[in-house]
């Protein structure tokens, strides 16, 4: 008996080193579309992510850590077929679970509500495919014709001049920039946050850092008009906000009218709304960058 308990308690210690994957359906449509299977028992999408929740807050108390990755139903479809799996069996959805987990959209549990968890997998999800398909278009335009050199290699070294010519140029202050650049079917965007205390260094998340120029670098490799736009907060100071314009690998700054009128138009209508009070709509500052391909 003595040594049964002991083992027992043994097992409890290493589960708590095995790490746990939670494949999580974020939206009703993507819940609805597993219903069809027959050993998917669920058939409300509140019930499962309260469900999901319970099972979430359960693995932490045990001390397991536990990843959280989206689940794409069409994506397990289309693994199934290729790995030959039966996709209406909890085994096939578990292999895709973990296997998402590795390259997929997800995120380390961290007590988070589920109400608060779904936005966030939902937002790490449109980050990863934003950076994915930047990627693709840097990798697009191949070698220059004049010189040998890798275009999307050069565009990104290029963006990371640009981003940090901006924030030295910005001064001290918290900054909000998000990087805009057309794209098939809408836009690629990228936020990134950034502080300067005084006369600091600049800080920054590396990760949202590198979103941001794979999204600039591929509006310059490609051509694209896209653009830039900066807000910058304060103690005792109106925010101040700023825009440019990508052109021909340039970022060429807006007048204090042109970002005025870019903040103050609604995208969908294209109807006037009311400018923000306590902001100043400012001219973007020259940044000395010239574009090296064409």
């Amino acid at each position: 008996m003595a040594h049964d308990k002991q083992a027992t308690s043994m097992r409890r210690t290493l589960r708590r080193e095995v790490p746990s994957t939670v494949g999580l359906l974020a939206d009703e449509q993507d819940f609805a579309a597993m219903t069809r299977y027959h050993t998917f028992t669920f058939d409300d999408h509140a019930a499962y992510l309260d469900q999901v929740d319970g099972l979430l807050r359960s693995l932490a108390a045990q001390g397991v850590h536990t990843t959280v990755a989206l689940f794409d139903p069409e994506e397990f479809e289309e693994f199934c077929a290729d790995s030959g799996l039966d996709p209406d069996t909890a085994a096939s959805r578990t292999r895709f679970t973990a296997e998402i987990a590795a390259g997929g959209a997800a995120l380390p549990y961290a007590g988070q509500p589920i109400d608060r968890l779904v936005p966030l997998l939902i937002k790490e999800a449109v980050r990863l495919a934003t950076w994915e398909y930047a990627t693709m278009l840097l990798a697009r335009p191949g070698n220059c014709a004049d010189c040998g050199e890798d275009i999307g290699k050069s565009a990104f070294e290029q963006a990371s001049r640009l981003l940090m010519r901006l924030l030295e140029a910005a001064g001290p202050g918290t900054h909000h920039l998000v990087c805009s650049v057309p794209a098939e079917g809408g836009q690629l965007l990228a936020v990134l946050h950034a502080d300067r205390p005084g006369d600091g260094p600049v800080r920054l998340d590396e990760a949202d850092g590198q979103d941001f120029v794979t999204v600039l670098a591929a509006g310059i490799a490609v051509g694209s008009p896209g653009g830039v736009v900066l807000r910058t907060s304060g103690p005792d100071a109106a925010d101040r906000v700023r825009g440019w314009k990508l052109d021909r690998g340039r970022l060429r700054p807006l007048t204090a009218g042109e970002v005025f009128s870019a903040y103050c138009t609604d995208a969908n209508t294209g109807e006037p709304v009311s400018p923000e009070p306590g902001v100043e709509y400012c001219a973007g500052f020259t940044i000395d960058e010239p574009g090296r391909h064409h």
